[in-house]
């Protein structure tokens, strides 16, 4: 087990009517006079942000708004964000209405309020955040598991990049979930987040380093709690307990607890190759929603990748799927026409788990091949120069790549 530290400064608010208690809580923590960011209309349809309103109102908590976050949120909106919250004289905290798109957009917005430059320093890596206002999260969409981490990633549509910052600042300082928000998701919304939160466990699971027991049961009961829970909420929307187990799914996939001990000395918590390369999807087109491009890129990712450490992808396929290697010397296999060998017996099983989660995907709609998304051959010169930029010229800590391997892995998945 390597050395690590695991920070978790978030106070969760969990359960049914939980958004009915923003307000009060937001007192608790000691906050007055907040910025509300909220999306492009699903909150105001459904009624939640009248009953956050309505909440900040009962605890006499003062409030000024700023609506339009999208998905791949983007930097100009960060940037009025900021404007108005140093406007509005003593704001001391950015409140986050909504999934993950929404909370980066607050987290950023709380980086740039006390910096004297400009916010996209901190994503081009021009400059170290020293400074946040605190957030808070009203969570809507259970995918990226921002109300707990300390990533925040942001589009630049005039440079077309989307990068991010990895900095305890970000961690939010209360969570309010509410599973009962999230029954009007669409099911293909939900697919997308199932899909993000067991990519985020898979990032730190394939992290290269060796397995630690603890931390390897609790990474694959994770992704098990997930696809147990996927098929009752595509079968029943309004299945509380299933809702309730993605939500804390999903934030327990990112918060870091999954990846203890695996962490590479010197690098983050995980290998992050395949959240690298689908940024560069949706830097690429907007449109693309981050849990569908990780669908595809992943499994391409996997089969690229696996020779690197066979026994990374054997406890996986144990420990996920109940998969293991034939043994050769069972009476069984005598008679099959062809003979099977110890490493065909391991490459046949971790074909078979890397098959296993990709139809898991493909049976949530969601994409088995980049062409789906509309990505053609054409398309990866652009994707590699950005990645180049966003990650250089080797990355990967399972597995070091290549701008030439990332080039194979986008073709081997159209």
């Amino acid at each position: 087990m390597n050395d690590f530290n695991f920070y978790s400064p978030t106070r969760f608010v969990f359960g049914r009517g939980a958004c009915d208690r923003t307000g009060s809580a937001l007192s608790e923590a000691g906050f007055a006079r907040v910025l509300l960011v909220y999306g492009q209309g699903s909150v105001v349809r459904t009624g939640t942000l009248d009953r956050v309103r309505t909440s900040l109102d009962a605890a006499g908590i003062a409030y000024r708004e700023l609506g339009g976050a999208r998905p791949n949120p983007e930097v100009g909106l960060v940037r009025t964000g900021i404007e108005l919250a140093r406007d509005a004289e003593g704001v001391d905290a950015i409140v986050a209405l909504g999934g993950g798109s929404v909370i980066d957009t607050a987290k950023a917005i709380a980086l740039g309020v006390p910096y004297d430059g400009d916010v996209w320093d901190f994503f081009c890596k021009r400059a170290v955040p020293a400074a946040a206002l605190p957030v808070a999260s009203v969570l809507t969409i259970p995918a990226s598991g921002s109300e707990a981490s300390d990533s925040c990633v942001i589009s630049n549509d005039e440079l077309g990049m989307k990068c991010g910052v990895n900095t305890d600042l970000n961690r939010p300082a209360l969570a309010i979930m509410d599973p009962e928000l999230t029954f009007t998701l669409p099911s293909y919304q939900t697919a997308a987040g199932i899909t993000d939160m067991i990519s985020h466990v898979m990032e730190r699971f394939f992290s290269g380093e060796k397995g630690v027991p603890v931390t390897d049961h609790i990474a694959c009961g994770l992704i098990r709690a997930a696809m147990e829970a996927a098929p009752r909420v595509m079968a029943d929307p309004a299945d509380y307990d299933a809702r309730a187990n993605l939500m804390w799914v999903g934030t327990l996939a990112h918060n870091g607890i999954a990846g203890c001990g695996l962490n590479v000395p010197g690098a983050r918590d995980g290998d992050w190759t395949c959240h690298g390369m689908e940024h560069e999807l949706s830097a690429l087109d907007t449109r693309i929603t981050h849990g569908a491009g990780l669908a595809v890129i992943f499994p391409a990712w996997m089969r690229y990748v696996w020779t690197a450490h066979p026994e990374r992808f054997l406890a996986f396929a144990y420990e996920v799927f109940g998969i293991e290697p034939v043994d050769p010397a069972d009476d069984d296999l005598v008679g099959i026409d062809e003979e099977i060998t110890p490493e065909r017996a391991v490459h046949d099983a971790v074909t078979c788990a890397i098959d296993e989660l990709q139809d898991f995907f493909v049976s949530l709609d969601m994409p088995r091949t980049l062409g789906e998304l509309g990505v053609t051959e054409a398309d990866i010169d652009r994707l590699l120069e950005g990645l180049r930029v966003t990650r250089g010229e080797r990355f990967g800590t399972f597995r070091k790549l290549t701008l030439e391997d990332a080039r194979a892995i986008y073709r081997s998945a159209l």
